[in-house]
């Protein structure tokens, strides 16, 4: 059995043969089942001479004086250069520039000769590949215990370097990775049939390992160390898991020759023969069992403590090694005895681990074979698996559904309805590998053909091109039960790898459509028609444009040749079959808006040169009566707006059916004008006494109208003219529809950037600019007095279009060397602005009445609330953009910027990048009007809204530093700006208002802070200086924060209790963090501060009187240094989790021998599943794009690792040094 001691090195120089004994650190023989020892050979005994051929070793004063060799690679010695010491084992691998082969074969051939001495070399070997730089020499492995030896080591261990071989990056030290598991696996191999067996090389190896890997020495412990060591562990382990499997192949292959051998007639049976035979298999047996030993002593000394090790690096390399000894020899390791680690290491807390044993499952469930062995298990962590496709790490949720995928490849059974409904919906999923992954399961599932024979030859037996009928009515099916029916691209695309060939067979997709169904086939309904051909025009979409739909994916990215050329393949394909199924699907499903709305997308993704290269104009006429008669026979807004669509797709320049397009457009738009015309001097004329017919010819004809606008220049029909006196009628009258006043609105844009559009393409001339200048202003006058219409929507489409015009025609339209259009700039007046921001606070700033709120339940009623959020965040938004681009004045944005914490959840975004925006082009204006919007709600509470205003100052002092000293100065001017009436030892009316002020403090550099404070000094009369009460907290607080980081001596107290808590807390609040040291003293910290300065004097000028105000220059940048009390050095010892008596794969566990379907007590892991992620809000708003983070770097990985998320916290930042020394003489200009 395997010892917890080094065999004894014997030396020749001891006469008497004694032998020391040295120890390893931890003992083994407990880890061994001492019931399990009859049929086992002893091995690895202490005080075991060495064996009676062996040459006696060379003392180390003879290997000095001479005979030293360098170590043969490929047959040549080879030497340091430096002192011409023996290359060590290290370096050889670390080199390798032999062959693994080659150094294998020199080391068992030095092995051969002195054991002792390459022994030793393979040990420090193994000790270099942890990073240390110490070498075990021959007297310390003689004479000092295991414990001893690997505190030496520490001694020479570098903790700070991080050179850790086996995860140092670059290409050397990754061909050095490579070349350890080779080298691991050829040592193994090439020692199998004989040096393994000596009970003394692998005694020494895996007691070693064993030791190391359960070191308590932070050394061995570290991270990248630990994981050195157990990586050595478990490759050594699989290499003996691959001689155990070749030993048991031989004793099969020796079993059949010696059974043929006996089954032979006597008189042909030879004896020797089966005696050989018989001895070969007991050698077998026994090294059988030697090799079982050995893997038993690695899996209970290493693998059974470290699969549970507190390092995720370390867990992730014991599952994936112990998956990979279940797949190369199943028959010893593919049992419920090892599953159960894998099992219950699917519930780990690091996704890096739940990978591994995912991919570790996969590998085995691919194998048809196994799944009798894996039934157990199956159905023990069947649940758990499928719960991990919702696992918040998005490469686990995919592997896990390729898991389940592979289950149900092998038993269809193993998976109920609601596990397989539980990854269905994952084909919605926005991150496209899950959603392919679910895709494929889907396509396993459901829609792949079981006998594709017989399902041709019964399709052709219905007169059907295509056996795929069947399958795509399941897939509308499924589509229609899913209920999410906006989301048809994103199942075609998580289909589109699995399902092509069902999804490309649009032939058999138009039969289903177009022609009558045979006997056996059901009728599609209505809803089963609608969805078909939003998944048909969704296929169309993804095989033309070739790339997901928006939402999944980063973009477009560059396809392959082999990609580009299926694309074109598949865009020819479906060109030329449904330029001949178009025109009879339009003209089947014609009275349906919804079907024609999607059909009328399919022209969008043709190769419109088929038309003419394939002589197919007369499909192309039937086209366009199609589309001419849907025009006439619909006005809903997306079923004009997609002809629309399709006539400006047709029209395009570049292709030579453009003319005949051309004149179909234009006899319709005559058509249309025309009625048009007539319809609006007849509803003019009658005026009051107009019918619903007078009403709906010209709500029907400017709709087409407008939505032909939109994508054509239809300016040569001047329907402004027509739209206009539309609009004066309804503001002199009063009574004209909403709908038509709307509509007029919209088309009367649309007409106006149309000339614009001329303009700016040409040359235009001073008439041409009068006139549109007159048409803009006359249209923006229309649309300012709609602004009071009693219509709601009236006035909304009056304030979108306002909001567009006045950004078109800003004095951005100048630029870009276009200053000839100077003529067309147009500036809102106060009266125009105030009348936008009444606008605003009336219908965007509201709450909801209790008669609007949806009832529990009643979907409608939810989803036109969220319509109705959307349509005002469409207003802020428009109007937000007009105080960004400074077309109305940015302290219109105060009564915007008040409203911040009220309406957080439906505009905090909006309202949060315009805060951004504005202090970007004008830091000090932006300051000031943050300073307005709080006085605006001074009485209202305010504290929460100002704090939050602080944050999003950022981290960069010095780039806000005269806009936070702008808004103090304003903020004091208010809190003083009136006196108490009752005299003056009352405090002012605004007094308060410091308290909020002093949310601003901890943004103020501190020379600031003494500036701000003697600019306070002005407003403050000797007696406010000696008032304690609590009517003066808030300066007693501002004031206060104003000295934090200054002379303590200065700060004001208050006398009651509660007033002097408030104060302390305040005073803590704003303290700058200052460079400190910590000292540790029996359990107790100790801080010292201190304070480093370098000031300098610099004059700022107050527009407040005509005192100069000295500020002190820039301070040094105080060093970072840790504030986390180290950890308790015990806890810091236990390397492992938590241990429980009830902890799988604790000793209990063996001495029962429980197994995987018993009752066991699980591993206590956090169960990590995909959820909402609470941000905090305070973060996300202090990481500005204005702010940059500068923090000195640590000098060690220790201290970066006791780095607290403190640092960033608002109240404790601190400025750039290089920066701050190059503001030191800036001044504040006030």
């Amino acid at each position: 059995m395997i010892t917890s001691e080094l065999p004894v090195l014997q030396d020749s120089s001891n006469e008497s043969g004694a032998a020391d004994t040295v120890s390893l650190s931890v003992s083994v023989s407990e880890l061994e089942d001492p019931t399990d020892t009859k049929g086992k050979k002893k091995r690895g005994r202490p005080g075991r001479p060495p064996a009676a051929n062996k040459k006696p070793r060379k003392s180390p004063a003879e290997k000095a004086t001479g005979g030293a060799k360098g170590r043969k690679a490929n047959g040549v010695p080879q030497t340091n250069g430096e002192g011409g010491d023996p290359v060590t084992l290290f370096e050889v691998v670390r080199m390798g520039k032999s062959a693994m082969q080659s150094v294998v074969d020199d080391w068992i051939e030095s092995y051969k000769q002195d054991r002792d001495i390459a022994l030793l070399d393979l040990i420090n070997f193994f000790i270099q590949c942890s990073g240390c730089k110490g070498t075990v020499r021959i007297e310390m492995f003689r004479n000092m215990q295991n414990a001893e030896i690997i505190r030496k080591m520490t001694e020479e261990f570098d903790e700070d370097s991080g050179d850790y071989p086996l995860t140092m990056p670059g290409p050397l030290w990754k061909k050095f990775r490579y070349n350890f598991c080779e080298f691991i696996c050829v040592l193994i191999r090439q020692c199998q049939y004989s040096i393994i067996y000596d009970e003394y090389l692998m005694d020494t190896v895996i007691s070693l390992l064993t030791g190391l890997s359960d070191s308590q020495v932070r050394a061995f412990r570290h991270t990248s160390t630990l994981t050195s060591v157990i990586a050595r562990s478990m490759k050594l382990m699989t290499a003996l898991v691959n001689v155990a499997l070749n030993l048991s192949i031989h004793q099969d292959n020796t079993q059949r020759q010696y059974e043929a051998e006996r089954n032979k007639m006597a008189g042909k049976r030879a004896n020797e023969k089966l005696e050989l035979l018989l001895q070969k298999r007991k050698e077998l047996q026994e090294n059988q069992d030697e090799i079982e030993n050995m893997m038993n002593s690695i899996f209970k000394g290493i693998f059974v403590h470290r699969y549970r090790d507190a390092i995720a690096e370390i867990r992730a390399i014991c599952i994936e090694e112990i998956g990979v000894w279940m797949k190369m020899y199943s028959d010893a390791f593919l049992n419920d005895s090892y599953l159960k680690y894998v099992g219950w290491t699917l519930h780990d807390r690091q996704g890096e681990v739940r990978l591994k044993c995912l991919k570790a499952l996969q590998n085995l469930y691919t194998n048809r074979e196994l799944f009798p062995k894996l039934e157990l298990f199956t159905n023990r962590f069947k649940d758990r698996i499928v719960s991990m496709t919702l696992d918040k790490e998005y490469d686990v949720a995919v592997e896990a559904i390729r898991l389940i995928t592979l289950i149900l490849q092998g038993s269809e059974d193993a998976l109920s309805n609601e596990d397989c409904e539980n990854v269905y919906h994952l084909v919605y999923s926005a991150h496209r590998p899950v959603a392919v992954a679910a895709g494929e399961f889907l396509h396993r599932k459901l829609f792949s053909r079981h006998d594709p024979q017989a399902e041709e030859e019964l399709a052709k037996r219905r007169g059907r091109s295509s056996p795929n009928g069947n399958l795509l009515r399941m897939l509308v099916l499924f589509f229609l039960e899913s209920e999410l029916h906006e989301h048809a691209a994103y199942l075609v695309d998580s289909l589109w790898e699995s399902s092509q060939e069902l999804l490309k067979d649009w032939e058999c997709m138009t039969e289903l459509l177009l022609e009558e169904p045979v006997q056996g086939e059901e009728v599609l309904s209505d809803r089963q028609e609608s969805s078909l051909i939003e998944l048909m025009v969704c296929t169309i979409r993804q095989a033309a444009e070739a790339h997901p739909p928006v939402g999944r994916g980063t973009g477009k990215r560059v396809l392959t040749a082999k990609e580009r050329k299926t694309q074109i393949d598949d865009k020819n394909k479906l060109t030329e079959h449904f330029i001949m199924a178009l025109p009879m699907l339009l003209s089947k499903y014609q009275a349906d808006s919804e079907k024609v709305a999607n059909l009328l997308q399919i022209p969008m993704f043709f190769d419109l040169d088929v038309y003419s290269a394939g002589r197919m104009e007369k499909h192309l006429d039937a086209l366009l009566k199609q589309i001419r008669l849907v025009v006439e026979k619909h006005i809903e807004t997306d079923v004009l707006e997609a002809c629309s669509k399709t006539y400006s797709i047709l029209c395009s320049e570049e292709y030579t059916i453009m003319n005949r397009v051309d004149i179909a457009r234009s006899q319709l738009i005559d058509e249309i004008t025309d009625r048009f015309t007539h319809s609006v001097e007849d509803l003019l004329q009658e005026a009051e006494e107009a019918d619903d017919d007078d009403i709906y010819n010209v709500l029907s004809t400017l709709k087409r109208l407008t939505a032909f606008h939109n994508a054509h220049d239809l300016t040569r029909w001047d329907l402004f003219g027509s739209c206009y006196r539309l609009l004066k009628a309804g503001i002199e009258q009063g009574a004209m529809p909403e709908q038509i006043a709307v509509q007029a609105l919209q088309c009367s844009h649309y007409s106006i950037l149309w000339q614009l559009v001329k303009i700016t393409e040409g040359t235009p001339s001073k008439e041409d600019l009068v006139a549109l200048r007159r048409v803009v202003k006359s249209f923006l006058a229309v649309c300012q007095q709609c602004l009071s219409n009693v219509n709601t929507p009236v006035k909304e489409q009056a304030f979108m279009l306002l909001c567009d015009l006045l950004m078109v025609f800003s004095h951005q339209l100048v630029s870009g060397g276009r200053e000839g259009l100077e003529a067309l700039v147009f500036n809102p007046d106060s009266t125009l602005q105030n009348e936008l921001l009444t606008f605003i606070l009336d219908h965007v700033f509201i709450d909801q009445d209790d008669e609007n709120q949806s009832m529990e339940g009643d979907e409608e009623d939810e989803a036109n609330k969220i319509e109705a959020l959307h349509k005002r965040r469409n207003l802020l938004a428009a109007f937000s953009k007009l105080i960004i681009y400074d077309i109305v004045d940015m302290p219109a944005a105060a009564d915007i910027f008040k409203h911040y914490m009220k309406y957080y959840n439906d505009y905090g975004d909006i309202i949060k990048e315009t805060l951004s925006k504005t202090r970007q082009s004008d830091k000090i204006l932006c300051a000031k009007t943050l300073i307005l919007s709080l006085q605006q709600l001074f009485n209202d509470g305010i504290k929460e809204l100002a704090r939050r205003f602080a944050l999003t100052f950022g981290l960069d002092q010095i780039k806000t530093r005269e806009a936070v000293a702008t808004l103090h100065k304003d903020g004091i001017e208010f809190a003083f700006k009136y006196q108490n009436p009752h005299g003056a030892e009352f405090p002012p009316p605004n007094l308060a208002f410091l308290e909020v002020l002093s949310e601003f403090s901890s943004k103020l550099l501190r020379q600031d802070k003494k500036t701000v404070h003697s600019y306070l000094e002005k407003f403050m009369s000797e007696s406010m200086s000696e008032r304690r009460e609590d009517v003066w907290l808030p300066l007693i607080s501002y004031r206060n924060s104003l000295l934090t980081g200054g002379e303590d001596g200065d700060r004001m107290s208050v006398t009651s209790g509660a007033s002097s808590k408030t104060s302390s807390i305040r005073s803590k609040k704003g303290r700058t963090p200052i460079h400190k040291s910590k000292r540790i003293e029996g359990g107790s910290i100790s801080h010292t501060e201190t304070y480093t300065e370098e000031e300098s004097s610099v004059e700022a000028s107050w527009l407040r009187g005509n005192d100069s105000l000295q500020t002190p220059g820039a301070l040094t940048t105080p060093q970072l240094t840790s504030t986390v009390l180290r950890e308790n050095p015990r806890q810091a010892a236990d390397t492992h989790l938590p241990d429980h008596d009830s902890e799988p794969g604790s000793e209990n566990d063996y001495v029962h021998n429980r197994g995987l379907m018993e009752d066991d007590a699980e591993p206590i892991f956090e169960d990590v599943m995909m959820s909402s992620r609470g941000q905090l809000e305070d973060m996300n708003e202090e990481f500005e794009d204005t702010m940059v983070i500068d923090l000195p770097p640590s000098r060690n990985r220790r201290e970066r690792a006791e780095l607290r998320p403190d640092f960033f916290d608002s109240a404790a930042m601190i400025e750039d040094e290089s920066v701050s020394r190059t503001h030191t003489h800036t001044a504040l200009q006030w």
